[in-house]
């Protein structure tokens, strides 16, 4: 796989463009100028890898848009002792952004063909997460818990109250939450019963769905 100066340099313009949208996290800006967008997107689509859009992958999924990835990173404030859940594989791409953040990174993917496509490109990548698990987003990963944080890149009804229960104290949760169009919602565990709830504006996410096909 190819990473040329040209990739390079849509690369710096697509972050000049993050950061003139507002996000000013140098840490996450800075793992996202490393990573080659278009590794994590079908030949036909690399010549839009650098384009601030989403675009389809497999499954009737989607590569998030660039400035929902940093801004979800940059919400989760990640730091490289943390121990990370990821609900939703996907592409790959967020994940590998986060394990420019920290090498302890779980992440979850429900469609088997994502799976195994990534878990490939992971492998040809050197990309090394703790776990790549095929499972239900839902339930978290329980026998890994607790998570100083969790992600979910996919569009969540409701929250589920499992992923909730696997935070540490003083963890992070940030999630997309609606039917058509998504909140996306912080939530930081202050006891062992108890969350601060924020909201961060409207975005629009692939379905979170709760059982494997």
């Amino acid at each position: 796989m190819e990473d040329s100066k040209k990739h390079q340099g849509l690369r710096r313009q697509l972050i000049n463009s993050l950061r003139e949208k507002g996000i000013d996290s140098e840490k996450v800006l800075s793992v996202m100028l490393k990573i080659p967008r278009h590794y994590f997107m079908d030949q036909g689509l690399i010549n839009f890898a650098y384009q601030d859009q989403a675009y389809p992958i497999a499954a009737d999924q989607t590569i998030s848009q660039p400035y929902t990835v940093a801004f979800q990173s940059q919400l989760l404030d990640v730091k490289p002792e943390h121990k990370v859940l990821e609900i939703g594989t996907g592409s790959g791409y967020q994940t590998a952004v986060l394990l420019g953040l920290t090498s302890k990174v779980y992440t979850l993917e429900r469609q088997q063909e994502l799976f195994k496509k990534t878990q490939h490109l992971f492998n040809k990548l050197n990309l090394r997460p703790k776990r790549i698990v095929f499972g239900d987003g839902y339930t978290g990963l329980p026998d890994a818990a607790p998570f100083d944080r969790i992600i979910v890149t996919a569009g969540a009804p409701e929250v589920p109250k499992d992923l909730l229960e696997q935070l540490t104290q003083g963890g992070k949760l940030v999630i997309p939450v609606g039917q058509k169009e998504q909140q996306m919602t912080r939530f930081t565990r202050t006891s062992k019963n108890s969350f601060d709830k924020e909201t961060f504006g409207t975005f629009h996410f692939v379905p979170l769905l709760s059982d494997k096909n």
